[in-house]
């Protein structure tokens, strides 16, 4: 891949020398989460989604879980030391992290938000999340994309 081809996300993981491999599809907002892992001929419990929400403190935290899943926002909040939190919405997303809906990767954000990965990732030799642009994806060691988010741990995330 040329180096202008690279998106930021790519760059990061290039400068920090962590070994990943890129995949691509074609474009299409109106594919799911496990649609994509169809594409990629992945597990869905190995390509991961990235969800942001905000605390009822105002902090905004990172949710990182497997496409075929569905985040629990009670265990979400209790991971995060919150009595509650809820989603964003789907405008505050550029803004906030520099990402669109789609495309969204938990690493490269604007700001370095507290992460939390499930912790099924932790089964896997390789997880798949956005490389920060709709159409491409990162393969990746969970523990080298834990080692390049804020503040990042493990935690049960899904119903």
């Amino acid at each position: 891949m040329a180096n202008n081809d690279k998106t930021n996300v790519m760059r990061i993981l290039d400068k920090k020398k962590i070994s990943y491999e890129y995949h691509t599809y074609t474009p299409d907002a109106t594919l799911t989460g496990e649609e994509i892992a169809g594409l990629l001929g992945e597990d869905t419990k190995k390509v991961f989604k990235t969800l942001i929400t905000r605390g009822r403190s105002g902090q905004y935290y990172v949710f990182v879980v497997p496409v075929c899943c569905e985040l629990d926002l009670k265990k979400a909040a209790g991971a995060a030391g919150e009595k509650s939190v809820e989603m964003i919405l789907k405008k505050e997303l550029l803004p906030l992290t520099g990402y669109v809906h789609g495309g969204c990767s938990p690493v490269g954000m604007k700001k370095g938000f507290p992460t939390f990965i499930h912790e099924t990732a932790k089964d896997y030799e390789n997880v798949f999340v956005s490389a920060g642009k709709v159409g491409y994806q990162i393969e990746l060691a969970p523990e080298d994309l834990r080692s390049v988010v804020a503040v990042c741990s493990y935690a049960d995330l899904i119903k």
